[in-house]
């Protein structure tokens, strides 16, 4: 899919992205928490290659590290920037590719690569672009950290749908409102990239109004992208599962050889 139409998904989808989640600033602590436990030091370099709105990236700013946040849509990535400010938080943004980083070489301590975003990307030519990136933005031994979906078990499965999450606003018990958010999945004949309607469910004046946006994905399985991972210089890469790490995904984290 050409990136155009990846910025154009998240820039139609920034004002209303933090309506996925049932509570936004919760989500933004826990997964700032669980990534703070797997840098396991205060006040690093971070670059979030995947900002959006800033769910990751605020949540490490919370944490005390020194963050810069990149998006390739604009909207989005000024949103992150925004809400940020919001909360008196330091969080640099950038309309940026993950395969073009505006950055000089060694210039961090840790790259996230978060929230299933590497899998926009769908060709192993992509994916290791974006990867060589990030290494070379990373100082040695820096740390890797990607999250995506269980596309191991998806894969095997290959769902059609997601469960619809429910986003209530915090007076809905008087008369509040919900927001309903669900995907639907059309799968290649490949039977690894799929295509994907992202529906939202919004109330308009007692009725309901939809919102769809569309994008596709590329379901890599976890050895080809520690392959990936291995051919762009990182080592000791391996899978830290949401058990172990109170992370919402399974994460890989590898470190930037020397």
């Amino acid at each position: 899919m050409p990136e155009t139409s990846v910025a154009h998904f998240y820039d139609e989808l920034a004002d209303d992205y933090h309506l996925i989640y049932s509570d936004w600033d919760a989500s933004i602590r826990r997964q700032g928490d669980a990534l703070d436990a797997l840098i396991g030091q205060g006040r690093v370099e971070v670059l979030d290659c995947s900002c959006g709105i800033g769910t990751q990236a605020i949540g490490l700013a919370l944490r005390g590290h020194r963050v810069t946040g990149t998006h390739l849509s604009p909207r989005a990535a000024a949103r992150a920037g925004r809400e940020a400010a919001r909360r008196s938080l330091s969080l640099r943004t950038a309309a940026a590719d993950m395969r073009r980083l505006p950055f000089s070489d060694g210039r961090f301590d840790v790259v996230v690569c978060a929230d299933n975003s590497l899998p926009h990307l769908l060709t192993e030519q992509d994916v290791h672009a974006a990867l060589a990136e990030m290494r070379r933005g990373l100082r040695p031994d820096g740390l890797l950290l990607v999250s995506t979906r269980h596309y191991d078990d998806l894969l095997r499965d290959q769902p059609v749908s997601t469960p619809p999450q429910v986003h209530r606003t915090a007076d809905c018990a008087d008369g509040g409102e919900r927001t309903v958010t669900f995907q639907l999945w059309h799968w290649h004949d490949d039977g690894e990239h799929y295509d994907l309607e992202h529906f939202q469910l919004l109330p308009a004046g007692g009725e309901w109004r939809a919102q769809v946006r569309r994008t596709t994905y590329w379901a890599l399985s976890q050895d080809r992208l520690v392959g990936l991972a291995a051919e762009a210089g990182f080592v000791d890469a391996r899978w830290r599962m949401p058990q172990e790490t109170g992370f919402f995904q399974p994460l890989l984290v590898a470190r930037a050889d020397e």
